[in-house]
């Protein structure tokens, strides 16, 4: 059943509005007769609701469950801020079951509603998935996108993650200089962008912006460009690289903050998580790769403890170095 559209009146006293042709640098902008449109008539509007926030278990804070997330007890209503994940693929790499569309999209859909029931009003999900197949091309993030709004989620944007700079030399284009037949080579990858029941959110305890401002007008474009990560290095068929959950983390959480990922795999989202100085929890019905995700944060801590020794030894170095020499004086005796 449809749920009733509440539209709003968006209203701002001063600054640029909607017109015909653009408006150019958007300052202060009410764009009120935009959203006051036909074309939002049919969309879910953000609620005006109280922010609640319930606290997870400290035994719960920083592991990882080899489970289904299709269920997560360990977590409360309204207690995490951040769900990033990259979903198995489902086209028959080791770890997936070979199943049929609309069976990988219900079990995406049963996650992504119990990611709904644990986060925070205004919290966030980001969804990495890459389109499969060319007889016919699937659109994997259509279907995600069309289950997130039945679940009741809004849906903020997509990123654009262009992985040109290691994308393999693919010759899979098809007809080769010929219209017949030729064959598009995926080079990209999309970040689905959704909040739950609101757009912002609200920072109850004051906690730290920790994105420096040019990392700020460098992630809110559309289009990232970084390198895709190796399977063979990390030992996992489909690897999502630190550098996608640390720049998703350092955009839409605050110091501290808890992060989730219902498909932790080798453990990318917990490690940037840990780097970005939030917490983290992990799923995974894999005990092979909740291990495997285990060594690589053991890894990174013990990295993390082994540079800070170094750093502490150079300091101390430095400071021996530069403190004045104390000068002798001598007197001559008199004969």
């Amino acid at each position: 059943m449809t749920e009733p559209v509440v539209k709003k009146n968006y209203k701002r006293s001063e600054g640029t509005q909607t017109s015909s042709f653009g408006t150019p640098g958007r300052i202060n902008h009410d764009s009120s007769k935009f959203y006051n449109s036909k074309l939002y008539s049919h969309f879910k509007q953000d609620k005006q609701i109280e922010y609640i926030e319930n606290q997870i278990k400290p035994e719960n804070i920083n592991r990882i469950f080899c489970k289904s997330s299709e269920k997560m007890d360990e977590l409360p209503d309204n207690s995490v801020h951040l769900m990033v994940t990259s979903p198995p693929y489902n086209v028959g790499k080791e770890y997936d079951k070979d199943l049929s569309l609309e069976q990988y999209t219900s079990l995406l859909k049963r996650v992504f509603q119990e990611v709904y029931r644990v986060l925070v009003p205004g919290g966030r999900a980001c969804v990495n998935i890459a389109n499969l197949g060319r007889k016919p091309y699937i659109p994997l993030h259509s279907y995600i996108i069309k289950d997130m709004h039945d679940i009741g989620y809004l849906m903020r944007g997509e990123i654009i993650w262009n992985k040109a700079s290691s994308a393999s030399p693919s010759t899979a284009w098809g007809s080769w200089l010929s219209a017949a037949n030729p064959i598009l080579r995926d080079i990209h990858e999309y970040i689905l962008i959704f909040s739950k029941d609101t757009f912002s959110r609200t920072n109850t305890n004051g906690a730290k912006n920790t994105i420096s401002k040019e990392e700020f007008l460098e992630l809110t474009k559309s289009v990232w460009e970084f390198r895709a990560e190796s399977a063979r290095k990390i030992g996992h068929p489909a690897p999502f690289p630190i550098e996608l959950p640390y720049r998703l983390i350092q955009l839409y959480t605050f110091e501290d903050d808890i992060i989730l990922d219902p498909f932790v795999g080798s453990g990318s989202a917990c490690i940037a998580a840990l780097k970005s100085k939030r917490q983290y929890v992990g799923y995974d019905i894999s005990k092979e790769y909740t291990n495997l995700a285990e060594k690589r944060i053991k890894q990174y801590l013990q990295d993390q403890i082994s540079l800070f020794t170094k750093q502490t030894e150079l300091t101390k170095a430095f400071t021996v170095a530069d403190k004045p020499k104390k000068k002798v004086y001598r007197t001559k005796r008199g004969k």
